[in-house]
């Protein structure tokens, strides 16, 4: 999902220091934050905003309001031990997506998440992520968003498990003259709620996006699964995989760099992209080149 400008935001842990700040820094980029959750501060405001004793009484609370309803998307600067059950509770209280940034998520919490997240249709955009931007409209997270040199407004989407690689990416984009539609940042646990084939799904739908550039690292399958979807795709793509010097039998990387079989290596990843038409990317400082070629 790509949170856009009109999304009606929540974030639960905004009384907290990260949550605080990063609350701030998104409401003066435009991202439309209409509450927060802390059950030790409800009925009290904080940064402007009302906060509350849970999703399920934001949502309540903010839809009695009448200012446009309850909320859409839910943030959450939640301690791992804390994650399942702020997640389960903006699940229970309708929220269309949540963005879990929280990373060391017991395996079996984030399980039960996205059980709970399938059963009621929600999407959940991490763990372990670094939040996404939708370049002048908002951003959910802890990109620096703000920084125009970074994300200037363009028509290039940008996908990455990595929120520090993506942001080099991005960086690399916009000195090349281009600009951002929209960053995703999968996240980087073995187990996610957004693939990157999921993410690659969503740009190529929006309607600001005319070329994706994907980040993918060893380990896991997500890039071949992907690669499926990019050879159907009209839109110019290019992809740069880390870990092609990994040295074998090393875990690595967010996932451990799992490799099973033939499959989660360097090379599987590129020749599966490469077979699809993606142009594969030795280095992020390539895309440039590549993007005016593809793009003409």
């Amino acid at each position: 999902m790509i949170i856009r400008g009109t999304h009606r935001v929540i974030v639960q842990g905004i009384t907290g220091k990260q949550g605080t700040f990063w609350s701030e820094r998104m409401m003066e980029y435009g991202t439309k934050i209409v509450g927060g959750v802390n059950p030790k501060k409800a009925g009290t405001e904080h940064i402007g905003v009302p906060v509350f004793g849970s999703a399920v009484d934001a949502m309540k609370g903010l839809a009695d309001k009448g200012d446009g309803g309850g909320f859409d998307v839910s943030i959450l600067f939640i301690p791992p031990m804390g994650a399942k059950a702020a997640a389960l509770d903006a699940i229970e209280a309708g929220a269309k997506a949540v963005v879990c940034l929280t990373e060391h998520i017991p395996v079996q919490d984030v399980m039960y998440m996205m059980a709970a997240a399938k059963e009621r249709g929600v999407k959940i955009i991490g763990p372990n992520t670094a939040g996404g931007v939708t370049p002048g409209e908002c951003f959910t997270g802890f990109m620096p968003a703000f920084n125009e040199k970074i994300f200037r407004p363009g028509n290039v989407g940008i996908i990455s498990r990595s929120g520090s690689l993506g942001t080099l990416m991005c960086l690399n984009v916009v000195q090349a003259g281009f600009g951002i539609s929209a960053f995703i940042g999968i996240g980087g646990d073995p187990i996610i709620g957004t693939t990157t084939r999921d993410a690659l799904e969503a740009l190529d739908a929006f309607e600001k996006t005319d070329a994706v550039v994907m980040v993918g690292e060893i380990g896991g399958a997500m890039e071949e699964h992907a690669a499926e979807y990019a050879a159907t795709m009209n839109k110019p793509m290019a992809a740069f995989i880390a870990g092609g010097a990994a040295p074998a039998g090393k875990k690595m990387g967010h996932a451990g760099a799992i490799v099973m079989g033939n499959k989660g290596t360097y090379q599987s990843k590129a020749d599966a992209l490469s077979a699809a038409g993606v142009a594969i990317l030795d280095t992020p400082m390539d895309v440039g080149p590549v993007l005016k070629e593809r793009m003409g």
